[in-house]
């Protein structure tokens, strides 16, 4: 995947010198390399959050309330902590890799990231009531609030065949 990208890269950075020239290039990697100071940050507290928790929770607790025999129970509780998870991909992705390596299944980490995307309450606050209005949110969160459970039933046969569950 790594490969791919700097592959992706060096195409994007040749069209755009072929097309607008070495100045162009050298802008545009400035703009990167902002970007990249402005996010390093963010994502090595984030891999370090997510290797704490990973050392702070006991497995077992982990494989009992979130693991593969949780049922509906696990995947109440990651939507629950989902949908009150603060924060980017930054914050949220590296939480999934954490509850996946300390024996969360595969079905609970698909219901806790479906619930941060479309359930994320912090975004609802700051975000869509004001431009919204209280009454489309309720609706629309009404509507939403199957979706990670949905989500995590569609995953459980896709996690079987690729081997992520036991």
């Amino acid at each position: 995947m790594t490969l791919f990208f700097l592959a992706l890269a060096a195409a994007a950075g040749g069209t755009v010198y072929a097309l607008m020239g070495p100045g162009a290039v050298a802008a545009a990697a400035g703009r990167a390399g902002g970007l990249l100071l402005q996010v390093a940050p963010i994502v090595v507290a984030a891999v370090l959050i997510s290797g704490y928790a990973q050392a702070l929770i006991p497995r077992e607790s982990v494989q009992r309330w979130l693991g593969a025999g949780s049922g509906l129970r696990g995947l109440t509780l990651a939507t629950a902590a989902g949908a009150l998870t603060p924060g980017g991909p930054f914050a949220a992705f590296p939480l999934v890799v954490a509850l996946l390596g300390a024996g969360a299944s595969f079905e609970v980490c698909v219901a806790f990231i479906t619930a941060w995307s479309v359930l994320g309450l912090n975004r609802v606050i700051v975000y869509e009531i004001p431009f919204l209005g209280v009454h489309f949110v309720a609706l629309r969160l009404l509507a939403s609030l199957p979706l990670p459970f949905i989500a995590a039933l569609l995953a459980r046969p896709v996690a079987r065949w690729v081997g992520l569950n036991r």
